[in-house]
């Protein structure tokens, strides 16, 4: 079906219109239009060819709410009218062993779990577009409930991909009542890590490199805030964290941080720099048996579990609503670090009129 859609057609061109060609809903399929969509630093990254093999025309978005248009003749858990979820993938083997724990996001099989956009497809399409469209096709194993509050919907799409990055590694290390732990970054994944490791009970430490944001860390939920830049800050939480969170994207010096980890902690990285860290120094590690960490995205079965946990807390991101004939603005903002700290997408305007009502 003829969907109406933003793509940028090179690594060169502004997002514009476009129309691509939906599959007409299987009979595990869920067809969703699409509410709001979340606008993911990975986005811009596609969307301007920084990334080797990205296909083009590439239509990015990855936190996906919508309302179910139509269902599948062996779908049984969805209802039309409902609102639903998409988030990072849309298929995998679902045979392999990582697979089969509910892990698909390490999917091993032939060609690992598909990307909501720019991953290859069953019957030779060459390649998924994601959610910067009115409508999205996706079987139901891949569709999520949503039970946060109308009025919460918009703010919700940001869980699909900064939520879930962070609570995956949360909770797999363990982060709860008396877990020392500490969000590095406060930005689109920090500012989530910072709000579901204070909702999971841990003791909260955020790391900033801004004095400035001493106070919105402490709003977001951190028991303390230390500024990175600050050695005698950092000095006085030395051997004192079972877990560190580090969201940051861009390459930097990870010894200090290993050096606040007690016996047996684990930092854990969660941000993708373009290059790559400072090797970090071994005695570090040897010397407290501590752990460097990766994580990527979360399964859908905790994936569902974050989105329950969260609409049960009142849990949301922090956003900026636009206007998809503003992504371009947005994705300029987003390199300035100037957003507080999602931008999300109000759909409706694909296919309406501009006007110069303020974002909300």
């Amino acid at each position: 079906m003829k969907t109406p859609a933003f793509a940028a057609q090179s690594p060169t061109s502004p997002l514009g219109p476009f129309v691509l060609d939906r599959r007409d809903p299987g009979a595990t399929d869920v067809a969703l239009e699409i509410l709001y969509c979340g606008v993911c630093h990975s986005d811009m990254h596609s969307a301007r060819g920084e990334w080797p093999g990205i296909p083009f025309p590439c239509v990015p978005g990855h936190e996906i709410i919508g309302r179910v248009t139509a269902i599948g003749a062996r779908v049984t858990d969805f209802k039309v009218g409902e609102i639903a979820a998409v988030g990072c993938m849309v298929d995998s083997c679902g045979v392999c062993a990582n697979c089969s724990e509910d892990l698909e996001q390490y999917c091993d099989g032939p060609h690992g779990f598909t990307q909501t956009y720019n991953g290859s497809t069953k019957g030779g399409v060459p390649n998924t577009y994601g959610g910067y469209a009115a409508a999205i096709v996706v079987d139901q194993h891949f569709v999520l409930h949503v039970r946060h509050r109308g009025e919460q919907l918009a703010a919700a799409a940001p869980l699909l991909c900064a939520g879930i990055t962070t609570w995956s590694p949360l909770k797999h290390w363990q982060a709860g009542p008396g877990r020392k732990v500490g969000i590095v970054g406060i930005g689109g994944l920090g500012h989530m890590g910072v709000k579901l490791a204070h909702a999971l009970g841990a003791h909260v430490v955020a790391f900033t490199t801004s004095d400035s944001k001493r106070e919105e860390a402490r709003r977001l939920g951190a028991d303390e805030v230390v500024v990175s830049r600050n050695a005698n800050e950092m000095t006085a939480h030395g051997g004192s964290f079972d877990f560190i969170l580090n969201t940051v994207a861009v390459s930097h010096d990870l010894d200090p941080f290993v050096q606040l980890l007690r016996r047996d902690g684990t930092m854990t990285l969660v941000g993708a720099p373009s290059t790559p860290h400072p090797s970090p120094g071994v005695f570090n590690l040897l010397l407290g048996r501590r752990s460097i960490a990766g994580s990527a995205i979360g399964g859908i079965r905790e994936t569902q579990e974050m989105l329950d946990f969260c609409a049960g807390q009142d849990i949301v991101a922090d956003i900026e609503m636009i206007r998809m004939q503003e992504i371009e603005k947005a994705y300029a903002r987003m390199l300035k670090s100037d957003v507080r700290y999602r931008f999300v997408i109000d759909m409706a305007s694909l296919t309406t009129e501009p006007s110069h009502s303020p974002n909300r």
